[in-house]
Order: structure tokens, then sequence, then C-alpha cells
């Protein structure tokens, strides 16, 4: 009897079929990655459009409260300026008559 030879064939047919449901398996891992979207491209496409956003907004940096402080003391300055050369000149015309 020889049953070395039936025993090397078992192996072979386990070995057989592993092979197989690993090839099926790295078939199937290959198509699911060709079909799933890439989400972490997009997730960088956004992020650089974000950083991008951020310093843009950088350039137009706001005015210090010291700036604008002094910005409103010279619009008002403006102001009373226009106010008091308006009176000066209706007095001046009040004066005439």
């Amino acid at each position: 009897m020889n049953n070395n030879g039936s025993g090397e064939n078992k192996l072979l047919k386990f070995l057989t079929i592993v092979g197989f449901i690993a090839v099926i398996a790295a078939v199937a891992y290959a198509i699911y990655r060709f079909m799933t979207p890439d989400y972490l491209e997009d997730f960088e496409d956004d992020f650089d459009d974000d950083f991008d956003d951020y310093f843009e907004d950088e350039d137009e940096t706001p005015a210090s409260p010291a700036e604008e402080a002094a910005e409103k003391v010279s619009e008002t300055a403006e102001k009373v300026k226009e106010a008091v050369s308006d009176a000066a000149d209706d007095f001046v015309e009040d004066v005439a008559k």
C-alpha cells in the first residue's frame, strides 16, 4: 500500500484551495481599492482651500484699536471743522446784513 502518495495528494489539494481563496481575496481587495473614492484626496483639497483662504484673510488685517480710534477722532474733527466753518459763515452773513 502506498499511503505517502495519498497524503501528499491531500496536502496538494489543501494548498490549491488555500491559494485559490487567496487569489480571490486579492482580486476582491484590488477591485475594492480601485472602486472606493479617495476621501483623503478630497480632504487635502478642502484643507488646501481653507489654508489659502486663511492667508488671504490675513492680508486684510484689521486696524488696531488705536488706529480705529485715531480714524474716528479724525472724522469727528473734520465734522467739527465743517460745523464751525458753517457757523462762522452764517455769523458773517448775519453781521453783514
